[in-house]
């Protein structure tokens, strides 16, 4: 049996306003291609499907365009999808009553029995090849305040949550059968991007879980959704995040984006290979290191002419500011005329200046001269001096202020 893994399509995100429609279209057309050519029998999707809880209607019409057509062309294709932090899981659990007849499998929602106690059995999922159980999956989705036994924390509530799907599968599955776990969190030692809101810690990092909850004989391999830079962990490398298809942010724009395929047989895990997917439009930062606004304008007059297209790169501008520069956006947006780049930011990066900060009494401040307040703040944002020609236009504002 061949499985691939993928999470955190985040179907309808805008990039700095840019919509990003035709990047996700670029994907699943490939994403379709690999399944056919990898024969894949199972597709594993861990979470965030979309951007937003309320996805908009053509955000719907990709993703659901996309299952109707890979179950069409790969009619014995079995798909299992769990929730992420950023989906609505009644919203993605809305369509099973059709999902269901095209051997999809959409797990959101935790439901409780009439005790108040977890059914773990929604969330398990028989993986069937040739009308045979190959395997079992414990799919489970992001885990929301609730949805897990109340502890004194997050991890220890999702722990025990986990230890209760164990064991409830445990009476399910046959000796030897292979289990499969999904899950969208964070998990200890995991590597985070260093700027991206969708990704970022919920409390504090608290709700972090070790990765010995899943690194157990019995399960062969862990689907992970919500870190967006593929990575393997646990003591066996069978603890993965696919990773985002798509770059989220800046700081991600050195991972590579792909997918990863695993393959059973006899009840073992004989494969695991990455397949990577380049995304279509590039994220290009300039400078590598901050410079100031003259530099800068000399990099984009070295970017190529032509049209802003689909295919043509967002561009993130680094600019060391030294003074103050009023005109630096107009400087830009006229530099950046006729040239085949769509900018995003132009990012202000100011000096750092050694030096505690001080505190001051009330009588204290009332006998600070505002030129020196006024030079301090300046060098504390700029790393320099006020210029002589600042200080004389200043000077006279401050003489006029106090007659």
């Amino acid at each position: 049996m061949i499985l691939l893994h993928t999470s955190d399509w985040h179907i309808g995100q805008y990039f700095y306003g840019y919509d990003r429609k035709e990047e996700h279209i670029a994907f699943f057309r490939w994403l379709k291609e690999t399944i056919k050519q990898q024969a894949v029998d199972v597709l594993l999707i861990a979470g965030d499907i979309f951007d937003s809880p309320n996805p908009s209607a053509e955000s719907q019409r990709i993703y659901y365009r996309f299952l109707r057509e890979v179950t069409t062309e790969n009619p014995a294709l079995q798909i299992v999808i769990t929730a992420g932090n950023h989906d609505s899981a009644a919203r993605l659990e809305a369509a099973n009553p059709l999902l269901q007849d095209m051997n999809i499998s959409v797990k959101g929602v935790i439901r409780k029995n009439e005790n108040n106690e977890t059914d773990c059995s929604c969330l398990f999922v028989p993986l069937i090849k040739n009308g045979k159980t190959e395997a079992w999956c414990m799919a489970v989705p992001y885990l929301r305040q609730g949805d897990y036994p109340n502890t004194e924390s997050y991890a220890h509530g999702v722990k025990e949550m986990y230890e209760q799907l164990y064991n409830e599968m445990n009476e399910v599955k046959q000796p030897g059968q292979p289990l499969i776990v999904m899950g969208h969190l964070q998990v200890m030692g995991s590597e985070l991007s260093s700027n991206d809101r969708s990704e970022r810690t919920i409390i504090g990092g608290l709700e972090s879980v070790s990765t010995d909850l899943f690194d157990r004989e019995d399960v062969l391999y862990t689907a992970l959704g919500h870190l967006h830079k593929a990575q393997r962990m646990g003591s066996k490398q069978n603890i993965c995040y696919s990773g985002s298809p798509l770059p989220m942010s800046f700081t991600e724009k050195k991972y590579q984006q792909g997918v990863n395929i695993i393959e059973i047989q006899d009840g073992q895990l004989t494969q695991m290979e990455r397949v990577n997917f380049d995304p279509p439009v590039r994220l290009l930062s300039l400078p590598d290191e901050p410079r100031i606004l003259v530099e800068v304008l000399e990099e984009i007059a070295n970017l190529p002419d032509g049209d802003i297209v689909a295919a043509s790169p967002y561009l993130e501008l680094k600019v060391l500011i030294t003074e103050p520069e009023p005109s630096m956006r107009n400087q830009i947006e006229e530099a950046l005329q006729n040239k085949s780049v769509r900018l995003t930011s132009a990012v202000p990066f100011r000096l750092k200046r050694e030096g505690d900060l001080q505190t001051f009494t009330y009588e204290e401040l009332k006998t600070i001269n505002p030129m020196k307040m006024a030079e301090d703040i300046f060098a504390s944002r700029y790393g320099n001096e006020m210029p002589n020609k600042m200080k004389t236009l200043l000077q006279s504002v401050i003489e006029e202020a106090q007659r």
